[in-house]
């Protein structure tokens, strides 16, 4: 039991020396390992969501038989999963069926979420309002009234300033939208990098030890 934190930490940093040194340095040995390694990866993350849509059908399958509460919401799932791996399965992620599950069901679904969110932003804007008013509050909530205003007019008007390509409605969200995204982007891929870089040390060991 001793030697499996160490065997385990030098697997692990073996092989992610030799992927990492295969994009870094041009030797066809060492390409052809990290393409095989990074193979191996894409094989077990699919193997992994197959494992956890497996799991999600039993959890859900194992509360409809016992009539729990929700279970009605669980037999909804567990007929649509089946359904949805059917149609995809035999006629392919891009077929003529599996486009329409996609463009009529998920879209409105998608579409009907974000709808929700906009009432949730609104919402939080009047509580927060009603609850502390400062120069941040002011801006959350004349942002937000600005997008909304910018994305669908009011009763069909377009109100000056605001539509149009040189509006404001744009000018948020091509300069200070995309910049948090982007700044968003960074932070995620800078994380990564630092965590990635922790378990090739060996300081973080997700794999056991």
């Amino acid at each position: 039991m001793k030697f499996q934190a160490p065997i385990s930490v030098a697997i692990a940093i073996a092989f992610g020396l030799i992927v990492l040194l295969g994009y870094f340095i041009n030797i066809p040995i060492l390409s052809a390992f990290r393409n095989v390694f990074v193979q191996w990866a894409l094989m077990l993350a699919a193997v992994a969501l197959l494992v956890g849509v497996a799991n999600i059908f039993i959890v859900h399958w194992r509360k409809a038989s016992r009539r729990e509460k929700g279970a009605s919401s669980s037999v909804i799932l567990i007929i649509s999963l089946l359904i949805t791996l059917v149609v995809a399965g035999y006629f392919g992620p891009t077929g003529s069926w599996t486009m329409w599950i996609f463009n009529y069901i998920q879209v409105p679904l998608e579409s009907s979420l974000m709808a929700l969110l906009a009432i949730v932003l609104v919402y939080a804007g009047a509580k927060l309002f009603s609850r502390r008013v400062n120069l941040f509050t002011l801006i959350f909530i004349g942002t937000a009234l600005v997008m909304l205003l910018g994305t669908a007019p009011l009763f069909g008007i377009e109100l000056p300033g605001i539509h149009g390509p040189s509006g404001i409605k744009n000018l948020i969200s091509q300069i200070p939208a995309v910049a948090g995204a982007r700044g968003i982007l960074l932070g995620v891929a800078l994380g990564t990098i630092a965590t990635g870089l922790r378990i090739f040390l060996g300081a973080d060991r997700p794999y056991g030890g």
